[in-house]
C-alpha cells in the first residue's frame, strides 16, 4: 500500500506541478494533505464497488454496449408503483417470489393499470403515456449499408485497382512528358472511365440493397391480437405497448415479454432462446413467464405484456443480428462459375496479347504516330519504354475486365429485384431469393383447399338435428334443454370471441373463419347470450383442436348444480364415431345402432358431396365416480357420446381459381390438392376448381385418404404419387411424405402452407409458400414466399415471374456471351498479326460499362409474356446455356468478328480513311453491333423482336441513352475517348452494318437445334462410342 501511495504521490506531484525546493514543515503538510485525499478515495471505491457486487448481476449484454444498473432506474410518474426496470428483472429472472412480491400477475396488471379481462383503454393519449414510460416495441437494427460503402466494395476488385494502377503511371509519365496540359489525357481519361464504371455499378447494388431493406421491414410487419377496452382488435405487433392483453394461439409468436394471465394446455417453443428442442409448459402455478420471439406450439391463452421493444430479450439479440441481404441464390453460384471459366479464358488471351505485345515493342516492330519504331534500344528514354509498357499492360488487362462477365450477378440481382418489387404488387413477398428462380422450375405444387382455392369466408347454410334437416332453425324450435347444450358446445368449445359494445350495436366476431360462422350462427339464430355462459361455467380442461386428431374438447362445470360436462366438437365422421346415441329436436335420446350409424354416414356424405364442411357437437355428463381427484388434469372422455347434431360450412371457390389452374396445367405442372376434410368434400371442391376431371377419382387413384397413403408399402407409394390429384384427411406428416416422395421421383415441388405443422412440408419442398392471412408466424417463417392475399391465383402468378427471372437471365447471358467472343477474337487476332489492339482501353471500358450495366438494367426489366406459360418446366439438370442460346450467339459472334476483322484489315482502304478514323469506325461498329443486339436477345426464340416493345419503357430508354452517350463519346469527347469524329456517310455506314444483325437473327432462327445439349454428345462415353462404331 506504501509503495502504490508514493508512486501516486510522485505522478501527482508531476501533474500538479509541485515546487520541488519546498520547506521540510510545508512539504509535510502537502504530503499529509494527499494522503488524507488518496485514503479517503481508495475507501470511497471500496466501499462502491463492495455495494454493488451485492447488488446487481452481471448485464448479459454485448461487450460493445454500456451497461446500466437497471436498479438505479426510478418508477416513472405515470406509473409509479413500478418501474420498467423491475418488470424487465422478472420475466429475465423468472423468479416466482419476485412475482409474488409484486401481488402475483394481478399486482402487476393493477401496478400497470390494466385489466386481465378488457385490457387497456387504448385511446390515443393513453397509448403515448405508455410509450414515455416504457418505450415502443420496436428495436434497434443495425445501419444499412451507405453508398459509399458499395462504392468501396467495387474499388476491391483486383482487375480495377490494376487499372488504376496504369491509370497513375500513365497519367505521371503522361504529364511529365508532354506537361500538365496535353500530358494528362491517357491516364485522365482511363480514371475517368473506371470511376464511370464504378459509380454504376455502386448505385445500382445501392438502390437493389435499399429495394431488399424495404422488402424486409414489410416482411416484419407482424398482426397480433389484443383485447382494448374489453374488444378484441388486431394491430401491428410493432403498436403494442406495456399493459396490453394480447391473446396467443397455435402459431403465434410471443410479441413481446410477459406474464401469462389464463389459458389452456398452452406450450411454446423456446428453441429461438435458449437452444433447447423441448417444449415448455406457460401456467399460473410454475411457469407464467413468456419471453418475446418464442413460439407457441400448443393451446391457447392471454397474457400481460410487461416489456417491448428494446427492454426486452429478444430486443438485446435484434441490436447484434445484422440482416444481410447478400444471399447467393443457386443461379447466382452457377452464373460465379460460369464467369470464373470464362475469366480464366480471357486471363489466357489477355496474357498472350500482352507477350505478343511486348515481344514486338522490344524487337522494334511498332511505330508510333509519326511512322517512327518506337524502341531503338539504348537510344529510347527510359519514361518512353516504361510508358509503352504501362499502355501495354493497361491495354491487356482492359481486355480482362471486358472478358471477365461481372454483369452475370449483376443481372441476376437486378432481375431479382425488379421481379420482386412486381411479385409484391401481385401479393406475393419473397423472403428468400433462391425461391424466385427455382418457382420458374416447378413441376408440381401441393396446395391447401381452404383458403387457397377457396374464399375462407365460412357460412352455416345446414343444420342436422336428429337426422333431420332443419330448414328454418330458431331458438323455438329446438327443445330448451338441448338448445343449452347446443349453447355450450359452441360457446365454451372455441377460440373465437363475441363482442358487442352496447345493445345497440352489431356484434363482432374474431377468430378462424370457421370459429366466426359457428359463432354468429349460434348468436345471431339460436339467441345464444356469451357473457351469460360464460359466468354460469367453469371451464376445468381443454384439449385444443390440432390437425392430427381434428377435434377439440372441453371440460366444464356448471355453476347451478356443479354437474361435469364433456363436449367436442371436429370433424363429422371422427366425432360420430365417439357417440353412442344421438338427441332429436326434441331432446330426447335415441340409441346409435348400425342403422342409425349408416343413416348419418350418409347424411355426411350427401353434405360433403355438396362442398360442404362437416362439423359434428358431441355431449357427455360425467358421472361423479368418473371424476379424478383434483381434476386439474382431469382426462377428457371420449367415448359413449351423445351427438347434439351436425351443422354444413359453405365456402365458395374463389373466383380466378378454375382459370389459375388451368394455367398452371397447360404449363406443365401438376396441381394436387391436400385437405383436411372428408374425400367427399374434397373431391366436390377439386371437381369444381378443374383440379379433377368430371366423374373422376372415384376408382381410378387419383383421389386417396391420408391414412391409406401412408399404409402403402413405400414402392407402392412411389408407383402411385404422380397419379394422386386429391389427398383428403390428411395430416401433417401425409403432406410431409408426400412431399419427399415427389421430390424423390425429380419433381421441383412447391407447397402451400398456413399451420404450424405444415412448417416441416414447407421447408422441405424446393419452394414453400405461407399464406399471409391465416398463416401462422412459423409457417410463415419456415416458407420461401408468403402469398399475401392467400389465393391461388397469386400462386400461379408467382410460378410466371419465376420462369420470367430465369427466362431474362438466359437473354442476358446471351447477349453477353456474344460480346465476349466477339471482343476476344478481335483483340487477340488483331495483336498477334498487326501488333496493336483496335479498341483502346477507355473504349473497352465504356462496351464493358454498356454490356454489364446497361444492358442488365434493359434486359432484366423483360415482364413475363404467355408465352413462358405455355412451356413445359425447366428441369433440374437442363443446362443453362441451351442449343438455341448456343446458336443465336455463335451466328451474331461470327457476324461481329467477321465484320471488325475486315474493317481492321481493309477498313482504311474501303473507306479511304486514316487509321485513327478507321479505329474510330471499328469502336462505333462494334458499340452500336451491341445495341442492335440487344434486340435479338429480347426474344431467345421467337423471330419477331420488337413484339411487346412498347411496354417495356426502360428498355427503350436505355437504348436511347446509349445511342446519345455513343454519339458524345465519338462527336464530343475526342480527347477522351481516343476517337476522330465521323461524317453522315460513315455514321450511315456503321449503323447500315449494325442493323445487318436483325436479318441475321431472323435467318438463324429458322435453323432447328437438337433438343440434347451440344455439350452432352463431348461426354468421354460418347466419345467412346462413335469411336467404335466407326473404327471397330
Amino acid at each position: 500500500m506504501s509503495a502504490i501511495f508514493h508512486a501516486n504521490q510522485r505522478f501527482i506531484d508531476v501533474i500538479l506541478e509541485v515546487p520541488i525546493k519546498l520547506s521540510l514543515p510545508n512539504k509535510k503538510r502537502w504530503n499529509l494533505a494527499l494522503a488524507t485525499i488518496f485514503v479517503s478515495r481508495t475507501l470511497q471505491s471500496h466501499f462502491i464497488q463492495s455495494a454493488a457486487k451485492n447488488k446487481t448481476k452481471v448485464s448479459p449484454v454485448p461487450s460493445h454496449r454500456v451497461a446500466i444498473d437497471v436498479d438505479e432506474l426510478e418508477p416513472h410518474p405515470s406509473f409509479p408503483n413500478i418501474s420498467q426496470s423491475n418488470l424487465t428483472r422478472l420475466v429475465k429472472d423468472r423468479e416466482l417470489a419476485q412475482l409474488a412480491d409484486f401481488g402475483g400477475v394481478e399486482g402487476v396488471a393493477s401496478a400497470l393499470e390494466s385489466d386481465a379481462e378488457c385490457g387497456i383503454h387504448g385511446d390515443a393519449e393513453e397509448i403515448l403515456r405508455r410509450h414515455e414510460a416504457f418505450g415502443t416495441n420496436t428495436y434497434c437494427r443495425p445501419p444499412t449499408k451507405s453508398l459509399f460503402h458499395f462504392v468501396l466494395e467495387a474499388f476491391k476488385d483486383l482487375t480495377i485497382m490494376i487499372l488504376l494502377v496504369c491509370a497513375a503511371l500513365s497519367l505521371g509519365f503522361g504529364i511529365k512528358a508532354h506537361g500538365l496540359k496535353d500530358g494528362f489525357y491517357d491516364g485522365g481519361s482511363i480514371f475517368v472511365a473506371v470511376f464511370l464504371v464504378i459509380s454504376v455499378s455502386a448505385i445500382s447494388n445501392f438502390r437493389q440493397n435499399r429495394q431488399f431493406d424495404k422488402l424486409s421491414k414489410v416482411s416484419s410487419n407482424i398482426r397480433v391480437e389484443v383485447v382494448r377496452n374489453g374488444r378484441r382488435q388486431q394491430i401491428l405487433i410493432n403498436e403494442i405497448v406495456v399493459g396490453d392483453v394480447v391473446c396467443l394461439k397455435i402459431g403465434d409468436q410471443v410479441p413481446a415479454d410477459g406474464l401469462f394471465l389464463e389459458g389452456h394446455s398452452l406450450q411454446v417453443d423456446e428453441s429461438s432462446m435458449t437452444g433447447e428442442s423441448d417444449h415448455v409448459e406457460v401456467n399460473h402455478s410454475q411457469n407464467p413467464f413468456l419471453v418475446s420471439g418464442t413460439k407457441v406450439v400448443d393451446g391457447y391463452g392471454r397474457m400481460l405484456v410487461t416489456s417491448v421493444g428494446m427492454n426486452t430479450t429478444w430486443g438485446e439479440m435484434m441490436t447484434t443480428i445484422s440482416h444481410d441481404s447478400n444471399e447467393q441464390t443457386p443461379l447466382q453460384a452457377r452464373l460465379n462459375k460460369l464467369t470464373s471459366s470464362i475469366g480464366k479464358v480471357g486471363l489466357t488471351v489477355a496474357f498472350l496479347v500482352l507477350v505478343v505485345l511486348l515481344v514486338r515493342y522490344f524487337t522494334g516492330n511498332t511505330t508510333d504516330e509519326n511512322g517512327n519504331t518506337e524502341f531503338n534500344g539504348s537510344k529510347t528514354k527510359v519514361d518512353d519504354v516504361i510508358n509503352a509498357v504501362v499502355r501495354i499492360i493497361a491495354a491487356a488487362v482492359t481486355i480482362v475486365v471486358v472478358a471477365i462477365p461481372e454483369g452475370l450477378p449483376l443481372a441476376v440481382i437486378l432481375t431479382l429485384a425488379y421481379s420482386m418489387k412486381k411479385m409484391m404488387a401481385d401479393q406475393a413477398m419473397v423472403r428468400k431469393l433462391s425461391a424466385c428462380e427455382t418457382m420458374g422450375s416447378a413441376t408440381t405444387i401441393c396446395t391447401d383447399k381452404t383458403g387457397t382455392l377457396t374464399m375462407n369466408q365460412m357460412k352455416v347454410t345446414k343444420f342436422w338435428l336428429g337426422q333431420e334437416s332443419m330448414q328454418d332453425v330458431s331458438s323455438s324450435s329446438i327443445a330448451v334443454s338441448l338448445l343449452g347444450l347446443l349453447h355450450q358446445g359452441v360457446g365454451l368449445n372455441t377460440t373465437g370471441s363475441v363482442y358487442r359494445s352496447s345493445s345497440e350495436s352489431q356484434f363482432e366476431f374474431s377468430g378462424s373463419p370457421t370459429e366466426k360462422a359457428l359463432l354468429s350462427w349460434a348468436v345471431l339464430e339460436l339467441n345464444m347470450e356469451m357473457e351469460q355462459l360464460k359466468q354460469s361455467c367453469i371451464i376445468m380442461q381443454v384439449e385444443t383442436f390440432n390437425s392430427e386428431k381434428k377435434r377439440s374438447g372441453v371440460l366444464m362445470k356448471k355453476n347451478i348444480d356443479n354437474t361435469v360436462h364433456v363436449h367436442w366438437k371436429g370433424a363429422a365422421e371422427m366425432i360420430l364415431a365417439m357417440c353412442s346415441g344421438y338427441y332429436d329436436q326434441f331432446g330426447n335420446v335415441k340409441a346409435l345402432d348400425d342403422i342409425g350409424r349408416k343413416a348419418w354416414d350418409e347424411i355426411i356424405k350427401g353434405m360433403a358431396a355438396s362442398s360442404l364442411r362437416c362439423i359434428a357437437f358431441a355431449h357427455k355428463q360425467v358421472p361423479q365416480e368418473e371424476l379424478e381427484d383434483g381434476t386439474a388434469h382431469q382426462k377428457i372422455t371420449e367415448n359413449c357420446l351423445t351427438l347434439l347434431g351436425l351443422v354444413g360450412l359453405k365456402d365458395p371457390c374463389r373466383p380466378g381459381v378454375k382459370k389459375a389452374v388451368e394455367d398452371c396445367q397447360h404449363a406443365g405442372v401438376k396441381i394436387k390438392m391436400i385437405t383436411g376434410d372428408n374425400v367427399f368434400t374434397a373431391r366436390a371442391i377439386a371437381t369444381e376448381c378443374g383440379i379433377l376431371g368430371v366423374n373422376k377419382g372415384m376408382n381410378d387413384g387419383s383421389v386417396v385418404e391420408g391414412a391409406e397413403f401412408r399404409n402403402y408399402r413405400p414402392e407402392e407409394r412411389m408407383e402411385k404419387v404422380d397419379k394422386i390429384c386429391v389427398m383428403a384427411r390428411s395430416s401433417p406428416f401425409d403432406k410431409l411424405l408426400m412431399v419427399q416422395c415427389l421430390k424423390e421421383k425429380g419433381h421441383v415441388v412447391a407447397v402451400t402452407g398456413d399451420g404450424t405443422n405444415d412448417a416441416p412440408a414447407l421447408k422441405e419442398a424446393d419452394i414453400g409458400l405461407s399464406m399471409g392471412i391465416q398463416g401462422t408466424e412459423v409457417a410463415k417463417e419456415s416458407s420461401d414466399i408468403v402469398i399475401l392475399d392467400d389465393d391461388f391465383a397469386s400462386v400461379a402468378t408467382v410460378l410466371r415471374w419465376g420462369r420470367g427471372v430465369y427466362n431474362n437471365i438466359q437473354k442476358f447471358i446471351q447477349f453477353q456471351l456474344t460480346v465476349n467472343v466477339a471482343a476476344l477474337v478481335i483483340n487477340f487476332v488483331a495483336a498477334a498479326s498487326a501488333g496493336e489492339v483496335p479498341l483502346t482501353a477507355v473504349q473497352l471500358l465504356w462496351v464493358n460499362l454498356i454490356m454489364d450495366t446497361l444492358a442488365a438494367l434493359a434486359l432484366a426489366t423483360e415482364q413475363p409474356t404467355k408465352e413462358l406459360m405455355e412451356k413445359p418446366p425447366v428441369g433440374r439438370t437442363e443446362p443453362l446455356i441451351t442449343n438455341i442460346m448456343w446458336r443465336n450467339l455463335i451466328a451474331q459472334a461470327l457476324y461481329q468478328i467477321a465484320i471488325l476483322l475486315i474493317l481492321q484489315f481493309r477498313g482504311e482502304t474501303i473507306f479511304g480513311v486514316s487509321e485513327k478514323v478507321n479505329n474510330t469506325l471499328i469502336f462505333n461498329t462494334f458499340v452500336l453491333c451491341q445495341v442492335f443486339n440487344e434486340f435479338n436477345a429480347r426474344k431467345l426464340e421467337k423471330k419477331n423482336v420488337f413484339e411487346g416493345i412498347h411496354r417495356n419503357k426502360s428498355f427503350l430508354g436505355i437504348i436511347g441513352i446509349t445511342i446519345v452517350l455513343q454519339v458524345v463519346m465519338v462527336e464530343f469527347l475526342k480527347r477522351f475517348a481516343d476517337t476522330e469524329r465521323l461524317n453522315w456517310r460513315q455514321w450511315g455506314a456503321c449503323v447500315g452494318i449494325a442493323a445487318l444483325s436483325w436479318p441475321i437473327g431472323w435467318l438463324v432462327k429458322c435453323i432447328p437445334v437438337p433438343e440434347k445439349p451440344f455439350f452432352s454428345y463431348l461426354k468421354w462415353q460418347n466419345i467412346t462410342c462413335m469411336y467404335k462404331q466407326l473404327f471397330m
